[in-house]
């Protein structure tokens, strides 16, 4: 009986390899070819079957719901004859592919070759030995040529008729040659350094010490938080397509005992041991054992008691067709059958690293770039958390379309993507020449440099350029411009690693993938990432995060054998130092009795939002490096056009670094705090306000809430239900305090100096309302509505911001809930208090009723209000109502007992200084008990400064800074 065919509509060779890097119509013209024949070579090919449910409903919900309805999920043994293909469908596939006409062999994780094929996974991996095959299969020859030694079709596939397959994949790494897509004309370089922050001389050049360190000490310097911990993690998977743990044929040791050789180096050890998938299909010589090197230095000089299983996917066997393409071995990290054991039990990587990409780029309506996509779903429905490298080729991506670009591959919603900088200590710094501005105002002691810095990470006063303290954290970007006898060349800064240019790894990628549309946690960021050249398209930004790539620091790392060590840089350090961070919030997870990260990129924006100071912001530097075909400047042996288009580094989010670099410790208690509030707790806490739709407002709840002008000199009006507040600002201070520098400040090793550097700028106006439930809520300043800046990402966490192009107003509750770990009673709360004021202070916490602030039906200011407050003190772990202010600039911490799950705990600061009283609850102004009070100003996430409102004279602000932490005493000490 004759097969009938149905094309697959977008199936085209270059829909599969070239999408957005050529406007060739067809294969040989975009590849050059002139000598296609029909292929002599077999190719391995994945048939993906659809959903019996979409999952995109699951992944939308937010991550406390989403973790709960898997884990229901497998509890039941659903998940994936929900999410994965049906069983039945599965089946009949199998049946037909192995029948006559096509009697073709089905790959599975066995003698038969390294795939996965399974229901689960929706996948049935295809060998296909003999073009003959390919055509009974796609109604298609099988095309290869010699010369440009490339396997191909032409023109779309086809299927049997009734086969559903939704998606399609090919065991085989191509790109077309690119050609110019831009618009744009050529622009001309200024010679030297092409940014900043990556120019120090080479480590031969500098004292001892600079700039190379073990993975362990740079990770110290993000206060990672099991720095120092001997504690086993979660194991790691780590994606290393082709590699494995393959060694020389003349190595007498093994893996695991030169591995230890490396740890002990770095004054070492652990217990961790290291597996691997697809052992058969390693080689030394096809494969990347610098960049397998690299990856399991660094991971296993942070967790050194972690086990590591490294995946090889299909691997590299000519004669089983099998190319070791990168997609093999993601899929193998997501659905690992082995028994790998951790401790006494046996899982499967919680946390994958990926440095490798897969070089096609597919159309977005194809069925291989579905594929692809779907896969990460596969990752996050496995509750698996994956960091993949960005990549460095900066804003062009190593790609001569004249255009800015990403890696749409690897760019879906689910993975978190990392860039890369350049971290500088201050004696690195003092070297770079692009840095001597920075380096002079902050040792003058500029207070406008040091905010920058601050804001970067920097937690000591700099005052010594021989200091080895982390200083200032940049883009990472080597690129550099010379003229070498008349020739203008792009190469490496002198002494960088790599030794290329715009074609090489040597600068971190960054920009919008404009396949997709924006995810909805950047567009609750208030994110809409549009490409900088001519196209200016929107879609989802990159990366989500960064972290040291190179430049003025590297990682010492195993050699490629595994014997001695060598200075590594890339994206590709970047990726498994975040991955050792997650596992390690995993163990903290684990000890809170939370479930593992897993798909977890809208946690990172909540956190940016309502704790910046778990990111440090870096704002210096470019990635720019767009590029076609030829020009003036040679570069990698290739003469290239440079068109201008790139993206810079700049406060909050950008296009080059993300979100920023991590404060491990930071990060860990906001994560844990989140999830606690997503998790952890029998009743929603009320939102602060609620959407009524088309931009509107309502209270969610009664309450009292703070009104808090940041902004330049503003008028701003407020209308709560029938009530209106009127308040008429100042300028905010240059550097009044922050949300970020109150985070920081809450560490115990913060400067006290950099404390009082930055007191004594105020905040603008601040004011109080009161409002029922469903009054409706706006916010005008200078007479133009405000727009609720964030509030799908902060208002469950006590405030919602509101933004003009002239200011903002936050809009905050003046108290914390008690979100305990399983809504237990009983517990004990953290308090971090770190003085910026010279007074004399005295802090307690007290309970009230409801968010206006009640105690037995007393409203705050009414007579017997203060003694009724103090009847509800809580009392500390020493037995005191009061916690004594530590002194200027100082930091104190203390505990708060009897918490229950609930409880809404607000603040009274007495200066007995100043003879002044503040309280959660007042209004401008007013006198509670014969005494003077002030405001609390709320940063978030349990964090308040308190701020005088009586104008006139040399005043303090923020007197104290305090954040009270739920989560973190319970039986965890890493956090306090």
């Amino acid at each position: 009986m004759a097969i009938t065919y149905q094309p697959v509509d977008h199936s085209t060779f270059l829909d599969y390899a070239g999408y957005r890097i050529t406007d060739a119509p067809t294969v040989e013209s975009a590849y050059g070819i002139t000598d296609g024949e029909s292929s002599p070579y077999g190719i391995n090919v994945a048939l993906v079957l659809p959903r019996v449910t979409d999952a995109s409903g699951l992944l939308a919900q937010d991550w406390g719901t989403r973790q709960q309805t898997i884990e229901d999920l497998n509890d039941a043994g659903a998940l994936w004859t929900t999410y994965g293909a049906s069983n039945a469908q599965y089946d009949s596939l199998v049946s037909a592919v192995e029948s006559a006409p096509f009697n073709l062999t089905i790959l599975h994780d066995g003698p038969d070759g390294n795939y996965v094929s399974s229901a689960e996974s929706r996948t049935i991996w295809v060998n296909i030995a003999t073009a003959a095959d390919f055509k009974a299969l796609f109604n298609t020859e099988l095309m290869y040529s010699p010369s440009e030694v490339l396997i191909y079709w032409n023109g779309d596939l086809s299927l049997p008729a009734g086969w559903d397959v939704t998606g399609l994949w090919v065991d085989y790494d191509t790109s077309p040659p690119a050609t110019n897509l831009s618009t744009g004309t050529p622009v001309t370089l200024t010679p030297g350094p092409q940014s900043v922050g990556t120019s120090a001389p080479s480590s031969g050049e500098l004292p001892p010490g600079a700039p190379q360190l073990s993975p362990d000490k740079i990770a110290e310097l993000y206060n990672f938080p099991l720095d120092g911990q001997t504690v086993q993690t979660g194991f790691i998977g780590l994606i290393e397509p082709g590699t494995g743990d393959v060694l020389p044929e003349h190595h007498t040791q093994t893996f695991e005992q030169l591995l230890a050789e490396y740890l002990a180096g770095s004054d070492r050890s652990g217990s961790g041991k290291v597996h691997v998938q697809g052992k058969d299909g390693q080689s030394f010589e096809n494969g990347s054992p610098g960049e397998r090197s690299l990856d399991v230095g660094v991971v296993a000089a942070i967790n050194p008691n972690s086990d590591i299983k490294l995946y090889v996917g299909s691997g590299d066997t000519d004669d089983n067709d099998a190319y070791a393409s990168t997609f093999t071995a993601i899929q193998h990290a997501i659905w690992d059958k082995a028994e790998t054991v951790v401790g006494n039990t046996t899982a499967k990587a919680a946390v994958t690293s990926n440095s490798f990409h897969d070089g096609q780029s597919s159309a977005p309506d194809s069925p291989f770039y579905r594929v692809y996509r779907e896969l990460f779903v596969d990752a996050a429905l496995a509750n698996q958390t994956t960091f993949i490298a960005l990549g460095d080729g900066g804003s062009g991506n190593q790609t001569g379309n004249g255009l800015t670009n990403v890696t749409s591959n690897i760019s879906q919603p689910w993975n978190v993507l990392v860039g890369g900088t350049s971290l500088s200590t201050t004696k690195v710094a003092n070297a770079d020449e692009t840095l001597a501005t920075v380096v002079t105002a902050a040792m003058a002691g500029s207070p406008k440099t040091i905010w920058q810095l601050v804001a970067g990470g920097l937690t000591t006063m700099p005052d010594d350029t021989a200091s080895t303290q982390a200083f200032v954290e940049t883009v990472w970007n080597d690129y550099f411009v010379a003229n070498e006898d008349g020739q203008l060349t792009i190469e490496g800064i002198p002494g960088a690693f790599f030794a290329g240019g715009y074609i090489s790894n040597m600068t971190t990628s960054g920009g919008v993938d404009a396949t997709q549309s924006v995810p909805s946690y950047q567009a609750d960021f208030g994110l809409n990432p549009t490409t900088s050249d001519p196209q200016h398209l929107v879609g989802r930004g990159v990366p989500d995060v960064s972290a040291n790539a190179g430049g003025n620091l590297t990682y010492t790392v195993p050699n490629p054998d595994m014997v001695g060590t060598n200075n590594w840089d890339g994206t590709s350090a970047a990726s498994p130092l975040w991955a050792s961070l997650a596992i390690q919030i995993n163990t903290i997870f684990r000890d809170q009795n939370l479930p593992n990260l897993g798909y977890m990129n809208d946690l990172l924006y909540t956190v940016a939002a309502i704790a910046p100071a778990a990111f440090n912001d870096v704002t210096m530097g470019n990635n720019t490096s767009s590029f076609f075909e030829p020009g003036a400047y040679l570069t990698n042996d290739t003469d290239v056009s440079p068109t201008g288009y790139g993206y810079a580094a700049g406060w909050g989010y950008d296009l080059t670094t993300g979100l920023g670099t991590p404060n491990g410790v930071l990060l860990a208690r906001a994560l844990t705090a989140i999830a606690h509030s997503e998790m952890s707790y029998d009743d929603d806490v009320p939102q602060v306000l609620t959407s009524s739709g088309a931009g509107g407002w309502t209270s969610g709840v009664g309450q009292s809430l703070l009104i808090q002008i940041v902004s330049p000199d503003a008028d701003v009006d407020v209308k709560a239900g029938s009530s209106h507040l009127d308040l008429s600002s100042g300028a905010t201070g240059e550097f009044a305090w922050t949300a970020q520098l109150a985070g920081q400040a809450g560490q115990k090793d913060f400067d006290a100096n950099l404390v009082r550097l930055f007191d004594r700028y105020g905040q603008g106006a601040v004011g109080q309302v009161t409002v029922d439930q469903g009054d409706m809520f706006a916010v005008a300043v200078d007479g133009m509505d405000a727009q609720a800046f964030r509030a799908p990402l902060t208002n469950q966490f006590g405030f919602v911001d509101f933004q003009t192009a002239g200011g903002m107003v936050r809009v905050a509750r003046p108290v914390a809930v008690a979100e305990t770990v399983g809504a237990a009673d009983d517990q004990t709360a953290v308090v971090n208090i770190r003085q910026n004021g010279s007074d004399t202070l005295e802090l307690s916490f007290y309970r009230v009723d409801d968010f206006t602030g009640s105690i037995g039906g007393l409203a705050p200011g009414a007579a017997g209000y203060a003694a009724a407050a103090q009847a509800r003190a809580y009392q500390t772990t020493t037995g005191a109502t009061a916690i004594d202010g530590p002194g200027y600039g100082q930091f104190l911490q203390a505990k708060l007992e009897d918490i229950d799950s609930g409880d809404i705990v607000a603040m009274k600061l007495v200066d007995t200084t100043q003879g002044r009283t503040y309280w959660a609850f007042s209004q401008a102004n007013e006198v509670v008990d014969g005494v003077p009070v002030g405001h609390i100003w709320n940063y978030g996430l349990n964090t308040w400064g308190f701020e005088d409102t009586f104008g006139g004279g040399d005043r303090d602000y923020n007197d104290l800074v305090v954040n009270l932490d739920f989560t973190s005493a319970f039986g965890n000490a890493w956090l306090v």
